[in-house]
């Protein structure tokens, strides 16, 4: 349950404008943390070739590096949620970004590494890269939704996202002007840098007014589990994004397996399905927090974005694609539809009150994109006696089932006042 507490008299608080240093900040911290998120899943052929694997054990070792880092996500979106509430919005905005660019950067030495396995060095990094990448968006977004005015929210979270969301880009782009090593090491800098930037950032009113509250209990995870009505309110808030990640996590990441099993001559390149999907992604988040004012609603936006999802995804896997390059398009069209990430991370931000709000933020996307290890493990154990094609498609469809559910059966945000606490 929720109650309001006494106006705030901190100018700070709903006072920026979409063009102010907190929103492009957010923006450029989001951008380098995609840029290393997703840097991975575009080495992941290239790197393992170059480590000597085969290509069964690219497949096999590959995904358990990417679940180590998604697990890392889930550790670290604990983490710095928490924190979040209870040292602050900024604290986790600079804490995430050390602890991610040292890994990136231990990343550009796997080769050089004796004294393990290299593999299981690169999990182990990858894993660290994670909990720290985990505190990025959901501090950013929630710092911005706090300082901008409600009319504006909804296009603020999605400029933060939109802009954020081309570091994809430019992660693969670096990967072909360099080769892998020096693109971890160039995320590694670029985090560094970031740091100076985010120097002159002002804390969040809301938060600021909050800790003067003593009897005000501040970023407790467990208590998203001691009443049922809240509980339910988080899982549906997680269900929401689970067609995001089926889209990146498998139908992106594995697209060099759906080409061979839809007999497509061309080798598909994984890296470039997922730089195509993430610039499909970046346009459907800047355009959903339009189309969300627009309609007036968080949830139509999210329905009408993960429904063309829904369809292209059976286009993908079923319309017997034949080129690389209609995959390729499809990818785009893919991201685009799954652009509802910005709009699902702020709607889980604005369903509960500012003691737990980074909490929320923080670790709800981190827990989908922790659910990418279940994803991957269902894919890997469901083609041996459905295939390729099929296992996808299973997986594909509790993703979206419970995605449809979740929105529909949660409560709209547009609009909503957050200057409010949760007992």
């Amino acid at each position: 349950m929720a109650v309001s507490p006494a106006p705030s008299p901190n100018r700070t608080a709903n006072s920026a404008g979409l063009v102010s240093m907190p929103v492009i900040v957010a923006a450029l911290g989001y951008f380098v943390d995609i840029y290393d998120l997703l840097l991975f899943g575009i080495v992941r052929v290239p790197s393992l070739k170059d480590l000597g694997l085969t290509p069964e054990q690219i497949s096999t070792v590959g995904a358990n590096i990417i679940n180590w880092q998604m697990g890392g996500l889930l550790l670290g979106g604990i983490l710095w949620g928490v924190l979040g509430d209870k040292r602050g919005r900024l604290s986790v905005l600079f804490g995430s970004i050390i602890t991610y660019s040292i890994a990136n950067i231990a990343c550009g030495f796997i080769k050089q590494v004796t004294f393990m396995d290299p593999t299981t060095y690169y999990a182990l990094m990858r894993f660290i890269a994670g909990i720290g990448l985990a505190g990025e968006l959901g501090a950013g977004i929630t710092l911005v939704s706090e300082i901008l005015p409600k009319e504006k929210r909804a296009i603020g979270t999605s400029l933060v996202a939109g802009i954020g969301l081309f570091g994809a880009v430019v992660a693969y782009f670096t990967v072909q002007l360099f080769d892998w090593q020096m693109a971890f090491l160039v995320g590694g800098g670029l985090g560094f840098g970031l740091l100076l930037l985010r120097v002159g950032v002002v804390e969040s009113g809301m938060f600021t007014d909050v800790t003067s509250q003593k009897h005000v209990n501040r970023g407790d995870f467990f208590s998203f589990f001691t009443n049922s009505e809240r509980f339910f309110r988080y899982l549906r808030c997680i269900g929401i994004g689970l067609p995001t990640w089926f889209v990146i996590g498998i139908l992106a990441t594995f697209s060099n397996e759906f080409g061979k099993a839809l007999g497509i001559t061309e080798e598909i390149q994984p890296g470039l399905a997922i730089m195509w999907c993430y610039v499909g992604l970046a346009v459907g988040d800047l355009a959903s927090g339009f189309i969300s004012q627009a309609l007036e609603s968080r949830k139509k936006a999210v329905v009408l974005l993960m429904l063309i999802s829904l369809v292209f995804s059976l286009v993908y896997l079923y319309a017997r694609v034949q080129s690389a390059t209609f995959l390729y398009v499809l990818c785009l069209i893919l991201g685009f539809g799954i652009g509802y990430w910005a709009m699902f991370v702020t709607i889980g931000a604005e369903q509960f009150g500012t003691n737990l709000r980074a909490t929320a933020a923080t670790t709800i996307p981190n827990m989908v994109r922790g659910t990418v290890i279940l994803m991957t493990s269902l894919y890997g154990y469901l083609k041996p006696s459905l295939a390729t094609i099929n296992a996808g498609a299973v997986v594909g469809l509790l993703s979206f089932a419970i995605g449809f559910y979740s929105i529909l059966t949660i409560a709209e945000t547009h609009g909503k006042d957050l200057n409010y606490l949760e007992e």
